[in-house]
């Protein structure tokens, strides 16, 4: 395990230094990094790394693939860097050394390779730019979710070690109790979505929580809105989401229209009273039939699309973690989790991972004497079967272009006899978020147990497995891609399996089709073959 603080050093001199950093966030496995010259970013030195899983340039966009856990650690430490680095040397240097590269490379001589490659990164820039207010707020929006994933996987693996107890009768002076630390948790939900909500938009957490509490109160019960009695915990998460955002608006509005003599007093009463009342009067109601429509509307999905609604959602998951729109579903699985207690989307969606570990042990097979590609492949993979993908994602599948199409069709199919499962009445759910592929495997369950659940997420994995291998290998690299492979698997030479093309985040868009220095070709002139034949 390399060491946090010392990685985010070499990552900081990589990347040109706290002058060339503009922007630094993270998400469960990437970090983010805005930079302000492209140009004076070392992405060899930084792909080289050790503790980088990959590393991939889209324009000013800079993805750093470190894996959960350490990705958080890293982040801070960087962070930690660039406030301790002179104020004068953050930002003036980055608009120089633009300028400086700018005119560099106007005055030298660029081969049409490294034009085509520079012409692909400035189109991805300027797609991921037009669509980067979406984009930007379901990064917000996921940003109040994804830090509850720790405690939902640790609560949802002692429900599903507590029911296999249960339905076993194994125990049963245990169960009671591993019931409680998995349910407690569970039950406070709203109020951490309404901290983190309210955080997340400029406000105080614990107002933001106050109000999400209101959602969960007991006292509910005894309160009747438009001829309808409210229940504890109605609207869920939605409502506690919404609460919490509320809220962090009040607040604001309060803190510039009060005077500071009484800020102290005033802020925090209004704010929970309005946002309060708000919550109560309308935000449940409404978020309570929202949510019950998003549980009818998944299982009604499944039940009667089946096979087919499998196959579609399987098959779109890669594509949707490639631009990072699969964040925007954290709130769904969580609403279904709070509403049926598992939400029967994860199972199918995690069959996109499955396709594509298929597909890259297919391209080990076939280029086991390509020592760089299989070392690539054999370091993500058990990240992969981990429910990792970004690894194999942004070093293996997506640069070579046709694995990654290959992948989805694995992953398609697997999703199609997930969802033949549910078709056939025995739903497959998971109780938790944030596993996937085998570490998905304890946190099952379904309308059928956790025996059926088990069978149909089993047989969707092998299905998915088996599909991406065999498409993999059969049609899964262009005739100029494996040229350039096999002559990459000589000793010593050089094997780039990173594109400065590729986008990798949430503001980023797909690659421009035969974009040209595609990773999959590795030298400029093979990547311009490779362009050319996909």
């Amino acid at each position: 395990m390399p060491d946090a603080q010392q990685l985010a050093q070499q990552i900081l001199d990589s990347v040109g230094g706290s002058a060339n950093i503009a922007d630094v966030e993270n998400c469960m496995t990437r970090l983010r990094v805005e930079v302000a010259s492209p140009a004076s970013v070392d992405l060899p030195a930084l792909q080289a790394t050790d503790g980088v899983m990959a590393a991939i340039a889209a324009g000013s966009n800079l993805q750093i693939v470190l894996g959960p856990g350490l990705v958080d650690r890293v982040a801070d430490g960087l962070e930690a860097l660039r406030a301790a680095a002179p104020a004068d040397a953050v930002g003036g240097a980055g608009a120089s050394s633009a300028a400086a590269a700018s005119g560099a490379s106007g005055a030298s001589g660029a081969s049409p390779e490294e034009l085509a490659a520079r012409g692909a990164s400035i189109k991805a820039s300027a797609r991921s730019r037009s669509d980067g207010r979406t984009m930007r707020a379901i990064r917000k929006i996921s940003a109040i979710f994804i830090p509850l994933i720790p405690a939902l996987i640790a609560c949802g693996l002692i429900a599903g070690i507590n029911g296999i107890l249960t339905n076993l009768g194994w125990v049963p002076g245990v169960t009671p109790f591993l019931g409680v630390l998995s349910s407690g948790f569970l039950s406070l939900l709203a109020v951490f979505v309404g901290m983190n909500a309210a955080k997340e938009f400029g406000g105080t957490p614990i107002l933001g929580g106050a109000v999400g509490g209101i959602i969960v109160a007991a006292g509910v019960a005894n309160v009747t809105v438009f001829g309808e009695t409210l229940a504890p915990g109605q609207g869920g998460v939605l409502g506690a989401l919404a609460g919490g955002i509320l809220a962090a608006y009040v607040e604001r509005f309060m803190r510039r229209v009060t005077p500071d003599v009484i800020a102290l007093i005033v802020v925090p009463t209004v704010t929970v009273l309005v946002a309060g009342s708000v919550t109560l009067g309308i935000l449940m109601s409404v978020a309570g039939v929202v949510s019950v429509a998003i549980g009818t509307a998944a299982t009604w999905l499944l039940a009667n699309g089946g096979a087919f609604a499998g196959f579609v959602l399987g098959g779109l998951f890669l594509p949707l973690v490639m631009t990072g729109m699969h964040q925007g579903l954290i709130p769904i699985h969580t609403t279904l989790i709070d509403q049926t207690g598992w939400t029967v989307l994860l199972p199918v969606l995690a069959m996109g991972g499955a396709g594509q570990i298929g597909a890259c042990i297919a391209l080990w097979v076939r280029f086991r004497s390509n020592a760089s590609l299989v070392r690539t492949i054999r370091g993500a993979l058990p990240a992969g079967f981990l429910g990792v993908g970004e690894p194999l994602i942004y070093g293996v599948t997506l640069p070579l272009g046709r694995p990654f199409i290959t992948a989805c069709i694995g992953g398609a199919f697997g999703g199609g006899v997930v969802g033949l499962f549910d078709q056939l009445g025995h739903s497959v759910g998971a109780i938790a978020i944030g596993a996937s592929d085998l570490s998905l495997i304890p946190l099952l369950n379904g309308s059928s147990g956790y025996g059926w659940a088990l069978l149909g997420y089993g047989s969707g994995l092998i299905v998915a497995y088996v599909v991406g291998f065999v498409a993999t290998l059969l049609f899964g690299v262009s005739a100029s891609v494996k040229a350039d492979l096999e002559e990459q698997s000589a000793p010593g030479a050089p094997l780039d399996l990173v594109s400065s093309a590729v986008p990798a985040d949430a503001t980023d868009a797909p690659p421009a089709a035969g974009a040209a220095g595609t990773p999959a070709a590795g030298a400029a002139a093979g990547s311009a073959r490779a362009g050319a034949s996909r």
